[in-house]
């Protein structure tokens, strides 16, 4: 038996073939602090249940992966200590040691995919950081995207790697990367970045179609959804550029490694912002949110 717990709603949800949107965790563990982290994890449940959705968190508890959290769960989880950020490598250790976990996008996918739910919506996807070449540092989402049937919602890579091998990478792997109503691949805090989209889908139907038809023809493997910030949201990314950049080399300074880069990288900047960047963060992964849940509606219509 798959060691997955069901909170009611998303069990009704999912009986019921109607539209679940899965929702990671580390936003709430590692993103930001208590009790910012659980207002904000509730408020873009709400963004969900608002559009037509079910929310369906995910994190480990007491060896079991849950799909949906209760309040009193994510209270205790924006509180926890010692929680495990959990991607491919770990998430089975964390269940069978009865640990308390959070997912990352690799995460959320596969327990996303084993509970039977389609869509899920994040901020920004992992990718292959800067200087890789050197350090062989590329995140476990890549390859998720290349193996698990699920559709990825989110404001593209995060700003902080390098994103044309990530797309490069991407595009060895097989994976579609679309962007949603614009031409050009949107850079997370910002709406453009330099890199022209390889796709483009302008309403939430033709992406449920798109991966319908994945699925008829037997492709394997999930899609990305670059879904640009909203503008009066953004900082632009000629602004921003110079950030990244002093983040990145204090990160190198300090001997910042592994899966400690991107949280380093994002508090930094959040200090070099003066709070901004937070703000935007979660304004994107509402506005992810959203469009998540309109793409789940579609494909819940025409199962």
């Amino acid at each position: 038996m798959l060691p997955l717990k069901f909170h009611p709603e998303v069990k009704s949800a999912l009986d019921q073939k109607n539209a679940v949107v899965a929702l990671e965790s580390t936003i709430i563990t590692h993103g930001m602090p208590w009790p910012q982290n659980v207002d904000v994890a509730r408020e873009v449940e709400d963004v969900v249940r608002n559009t037509g959705a079910i929310p369906a968190t995910i994190a480990v508890f007491d060896g079991n992966i849950h799909i949906g959290l209760s309040s009193d769960q994510l209270t205790f989880l924006g509180q926890a200590r010692d929680v495990m950020k959990l991607s491919r490598a770990d998430l089975a250790f964390a269940v069978a040691a009865g640990r308390t976990g959070a997912t990352t996008v690799a995460a959320t996918m596969i327990a996303a995919s084993l509970a039977g739910i389609e869509v899920f919506a994040t901020g920004g996807i992992g990718g292959v950081h800067k200087g890789a070449e050197n350090t062989f540092d590329i995140s476990a989402d890549l390859s998720e995207l290349a193996r698990t049937n699920t559709i990825v919602v989110s404001a593209g890579p995060k700003a902080i790697l390098d994103g044309e091998k990530t797309i490069e990478v991407l595009e060895t792997q097989g994976v579609p990367v679309v962007t949603y109503q614009s031409d050009i691949l949107p850079a997370f805090w910002s709406r453009h970045s330099t890199i022209s989209s390889p796709l483009r889908l302008d309403k939430a139907s033709e992406i449920a179609h798109f991966s319908q038809m994945r699925q008829k023809i037997g492709l394997k493997g999930g899609i990305l959804i670059a879904n640009p910030i909203p503008k009066e949201n953004e900082i632009p990314a000629a602004e921003m550029a110079g950030y990244i950049e002093q983040a990145t080399h204090e990160a190198s300074l300090a001997g910042v490694s592994g899966k400690e880069v991107t949280p380093w990288l994002l508090s930094r900047i959040l200090e070099l912002t003066d709070g901004k960047s937070l703000d935007t963060n979660i304004a994107l992964v509402k506005n992810n949110a959203k469009l998540a849940a309109h793409i789940a509606i579609e494909l819940a219509q025409h199962s």
